[in-house]
């Protein structure tokens, strides 16, 4: 699949080597696989079995060289059992028998909107930043998912900081900002909600039902609320910040992996079912879910914007296409086919004064998509450290773009010229 499914299984098995289970499943699964002749084979038989199947990496795309270096440096991240004195030989091992395969074409639509790349690579490899903040500052927060640490970007100096959290393994997920300037954050691995504070560097843990595993996505209310989904434990809560208090509720649908959220101007949290072909509200004080269900079933939004009038933009994962749904009506009202066609995964978006931006995630390189819901007219770029999986970005006041490439380990702004709102605030 060209989103790296092999990524999200080394993450997510290394977080079960406990299982009883699946040391039954890492038996039959090595009978069952035949990895290629090589020094290295039994420690991969052995390491990567540990955690997920064998058929991630014998059934994937394949990575570049550089890839297959940053996919393993995540997988050392999150406690993968490979001796130090062979990682290279291993490393080695999967760039000769499992190099990378043809995958869709991004499709370059030209237009009158210009755009220039600012990345930066991050110091510690295999951080995979997952979610970016746009502060208020000017300057860039971010999530190393698997690097166990908050980072910070100083767009004018390049300057780098990491913080790392006091629980190892907690797996920073989403991040948002509060008013007085404290970073919170879901602790994806291990089922609690970070705060951190800038002026100190302190962090804080709030925690979670258990039941609660995964927090995903988070987001402010305007009353202060901390909203979050939970993904694969199929749940939405809410976190008091003063008290501390939190409460879940399962979404009505199995399996339906609440994914992104936004809030509506009434305060009503909206999220997009990434496992079901739904798009649900809850009530923010009886936090009674309804769900509403989108027309194809194939459909798989992962990702949503909002404007100011309410109306939703979501990217629909599984089909290709960006949708757009209508909170006063509880329709889907339009679709339009993703520029590089039904495989190419959109995934991360924001709109900015209208005009909707996201990111192409099955396509090599991943693209940098502008639509604009007036004409119904796309521009995309290519991004030129390739993406690696854009799965989120955020846009600052001035329509500065900030992009996290997860498999390239880049931290990307992007500075937009020809928009109205990159005019005005010249």
């Amino acid at each position: 699949m060209p989103v790296k499914p092999l990524l999200i299984c080394m993450m997510a098995g290394s977080l079960f080597l406990a299982l009883p289970a699946r040391a039954q499943e890492q038996m039959q699964d090595r009978a069952a696989v035949q990895l290629p002749d090589g020094d290295a084979k039994e420690t991969v038989e052995t390491a990567c079995s540990a955690c997920h199947s064998l058929t991630n990496i014998t059934n994937s795309q394949g990575h570049t060289p550089e890839e297959w270096k940053t996919t393993i440096a995540m997988m050392l991240n999150v406690g993968a059992a490979v001796p130090p004195e062979q990682v290279e030989m291993v490393t080695n091992y999967l760039i000769k028998n499992f190099p990378e395969k043809p995958g869709p074409a991004p499709a370059v639509i030209p237009g009158n909107v210009e755009v220039s790349f600012k990345e930066w690579k991050l110091p510690t490899p295999g951080t995979r930043p997952h979610d970016p903040l746009a502060a208020p500052d000017g300057t860039i927060w971010f999530t190393g998912h698997m690097a166990n640490l908050l980072g910070h970007i100083d767009p004018k100096t390049g300057d780098i900081k990491e913080y790392r959290t006091n629980k190892p393994m907690s797996g920073p997920h989403g991040l948002v900002m509060d008013k007085q300037g404290n970073i919170w954050f879901t602790a994806n691995f291990k089922a609690y909600i970070g705060k951190f504070e800038p002026a100190t560097g302190k962090f804080t843990e709030y925690p979670l039902d258990r039941k609660a595993r995964d927090p995903h996505t988070p987001l402010f209310d305007q009353k202060g609320t901390l909203w979050f989904t939970v993904q694969g434990a199929n749940m939405v809560g809410k976190l008091n910040t003063e008290t501390g208090e939190s409460k879940v509720v399962t979404t009505p649908t199995p399996k339906a992996n609440p994914y992104g959220m936004v809030i509506t101007t009434k305060g009503i949290p909206y999220f997009v079912d990434f496992g079901a072909n739904k798009i649900a509200s809850i009530d923010p004080e009886t936090m009674e879910i309804h769900e509403y269900l989108l027309p194809n079933e194939a459909a798989r939004p992962r990702r949503v914007a909002i404007t100011p009038d309410d109306v939703l933009y979501y990217t629909d994962y599984g089909r290709g296409y960006l949708g757009q749904f209508d909170t006063k009506t509880g329709k889907m009202t339009k679709e339009w086919l993703s520029p590089s066609g039904p495989q190419s995964r959109p995934y991360a978006i924001t709109i900015v004064n209208g005009i909707v931006w996201y990111c192409e995630a099955g396509v090599k390189p991943n693209t940098l998509v502008r639509f604009d819901p007036k004409n119904e007219k796309f521009q995309t770029w290519l991004i030129p450290a390739g993406g690696g999986v854009v799965r989120n970005m955020m846009h600052f006041p001035d329509g500065k773009l900030v992009l996290t490439e997860s498999g390239e380990n880049v931290v990307a702004l992007v500075t937009v010229k020809g928009d109205k709102i990159a005019m005005e605030t010249k």
